[in-house]
């Protein structure tokens, strides 16, 4: 027996409609498809009902793969494409396996044999480098930044010297509810002249992308909180 395939199926970045970021054939593939791991279920069904309002739900089987689940439950999820079946990975939000748990079944996948194949859709970083004005040749997503403030300060300023050094691109981001706080310490503790990109709202109603310098942004910063943020510091091609 010919095994199934992983689909690593892309999501929106919010509550945007599916038409205007997802291809269309990858939301035809979705809608034939019963096997879904998944990192949030509530999100997931929300958002196959959007693609298909006649989703059959209660015909579907999800698993949910997050920071929490044993890696004997990882391979158990795969057992429906051992025997044939395809199954879907989802994120909570944009592709799957890039800064989610998701990198882990696909590893095991690739181990059991059973193809993997990801497909088009959103990806915050990415959208983030086109509209940065920064390097994309080189480039580190560094994903979450310390909780710690003390930490969090060295954290950046490492990255704006990279900058200098090097003309690296440094992406990172944090919570909705601590967006705020990585604002100020980049702006308090950086150099005037240091080139600062800000994405929020990707793909949403009001979608903002703007670079500036440090000094620029102190006067004329606005309210993070409660937004999908991605940061970036980089230089000017």
């Amino acid at each position: 027996m010919s095994t199934g395939t992983l689909y690593m199926m892309p999501m929106t970045l919010g509550g945007e409609n599916p038409d205007l970021v997802i291809p269309s054939d990858v939301q035809e593939m979705l809608k034939n498809e019963r096997y879904f791991i998944v990192e949030n279920i509530k999100t997931t069904r929300r958002y196959l009902r959007k693609v298909d309002r006649s989703f059959p739900i209660d015909d579907s089987t999800f698993f949910v793969l997050n920071k929490k689940t044993g890696l004997a439950e990882l391979h158990d999820f795969l057992h429906p494409a051992l025997e044939g079946n395809n199954i879907c990975l989802l994120s909570e939000a944009g592709c799957p396996g890039v800064a989610d748990p998701g990198a882990t079944i696909v590893a095991i996948a690739h181990e059991k044999g059973i193809r993997v194949a990801p497909l088009t859709g959103p990806s915050s970083i990415l959208l983030t480098i086109m509209g940065s004005g920064f390097s994309g040749q080189e480039f580190t997503f560094h994903g979450y930044l310390p909780k710690d403030r003390k930490d969090r300060v060295r954290k950046v300023k490492d990255f704006e010297n990279s900058v200098y050094r090097t003309g690296h691109t440094h992406l990172f981001m944090d919570t909705p509810f601590r967006n705020m706080h990585v604002l100020e310490d980049v702006l308090n503790e950086l150099a005037d002249s240091t080139q600062l990109c800000i994405a929020s709202n990707l793909t949403l109603p009001g979608e903002s992308i703007r670079t500036m310098s440090v000094k620029a942004w102190r006067e004329n910063a606005y309210d993070l909180a409660r937004k999908p943020v991605m940061f970036a510091l980089g230089k000017l091609q």
